[in-house]
């Protein structure tokens, strides 16, 4: 399979997810849909699919990081269709727990929605933006 094959139908397996969680927070069948632990691991089948066959130059990037070597990787098509897998499941992961947390925690849809959106662009700002809220949240409530 093609590196840009792989890279281009890696974010479409975690739209529904995303598209559930940002439009139809309060569905009952959103909570049912994302409630199998499994769900942030669909991105990662195309993850495994480029690092089977380049676990080599994945091992010798990871085992001792090194900027140029990392930086060489990188600029190969699988390496970075291996990283935009990487990245699209973990952040599909972190938006799956700011979803649950968020009902846990009783933060609003119009207030979820947004730092979801921003989880999707720029995680570690959205998980961020998420944390302060969630915070706010817990102090307000106790």
């Amino acid at each position: 399979m093609s590196d840009l094959t792989v890279f281009a139908w890696t974010f479409p397996v975690a739209v529904p997810f995303w598209a559930l969680m940002i439009f139809l927070p309060g569905w009952r069948g959103t909570r049912r849909i994302l409630a199998p632990p499994w769900v942030p691991l669909l991105p990662l089948v195309w993850y495994f699919v480029l690092a089977i066959p380049h676990f080599g130059e994945l091992w010798h990037a990871m085992q001792r990081p090194d900027l140029g070597v990392l930086q060489g990787f990188l600029s190969t098509s699988y390496g970075a269709a291996l990283v935009w897998a990487h990245l699209i499941a973990f952040d599909l992961f972190i938006a799956r727990w700011i979803f649950f947390e968020a009902r846990t925690h009783r933060i609003p849809w119009w207030v979820l929605s947004p730092l979801l959106l921003l989880t999707i662009f720029l995680s570690p700002f959205g998980l961020v933006a998420f944390l302060a809220v969630r915070g706010a949240r817990i102090r307000s409530a106790a």
